[in-house]
């Protein structure tokens, strides 16, 4: 099976490092996904849901922010300001979150002011969004 080097990097830790044989991750109009011997790229990673299989077959699911990707030589460096597991995601903290993000876009405020409410928005419905999809059923 072809396998590549996966290093997910988040702010406050790694989130994963290691082989992989398939990483899919947001971008700004759908999903992308990278495998073995890739060519050569650098891209953005948007608010979303990134999933890799391990050569086990097991596959991982995180809730990342924005961020970006390189792929050079087989190797794959996720660096995102953000990265939870599912498991890791309060419900109501994030409930909490989008609602006051969309109390925020509806009052007047400055370009810059909405541009962080939308963000905020995005980032509450992606976690609350991968905590339903990670849920055992």
């Amino acid at each position: 099976m072809n396998t590549f080097y996966l290093k997910i990097l988040a702010c406050d830790r790694v989130f994963y490092e290691g082989e992989a044989t398939i990483l899919v991750f947001p971008v700004e109009d759908g999903e992308m996904a990278i495998m073995a011997h890739h060519e050569q790229l650098m891209s953005a990673v948007e608010i979303g849901t990134l999933r890799f299989k391990t050569p086990d077959g097991e596959e991982h699911i995180a809730i990342v922010s924005d961020g970006m990707i390189t792929v050079k030589k087989n190797r794959a460096v996720v660096l995102v300001y953000s990265a939870e597991k599912p498991e890791e995601i309060d419900a109501f903290r994030a409930e909490a979150a989008l609602e006051r993000a969309r109390e925020q876009m509806q009052q007047k405020q400055s370009i810059i002011d909405y541009h962080i409410s939308a963000a905020s928005m995005a980032r509450a419905m992606a976690r609350l969004s991968g905590k339903n999809r990670g849920r055992k059923t």
